[in-house]
């Protein structure tokens, strides 16, 4: 194989990545408008926690225990 063909496969390696990139983070950003829009999570709380990491700070989430969440050992 030469140079030339090594040089061009890799070109279209770089192409493909970027295009592949740029899907990927339009996709997450369209993920996280739709679920903020939706109310299943609201971002901007999000962007507080560095400022209000306390310990007398009110939890962002409250996590639910249930019976499956209890039972998480690794079974052999």
């Amino acid at each position: 194989m030469s140079v030339e063909t090594m040089r061009e496969i890799q070109a279209y390696g770089f192409y493909i990545m970027l295009i592949a990139m740029v899907v990927i983070l339009y996709s997450y950003w369209f993920h996280l408008k739709k679920s903020e829009k939706t109310g299943r999570r609201d971002y901007e709380k999000y962007s507080n926690l560095a400022l209000n990491d306390d310990l007398q700070d009110e939890i962002l989430e409250s996590v639910s225990t249930s019976s499956k969440d209890t039972n998480r050992s690794v079974k052999k």
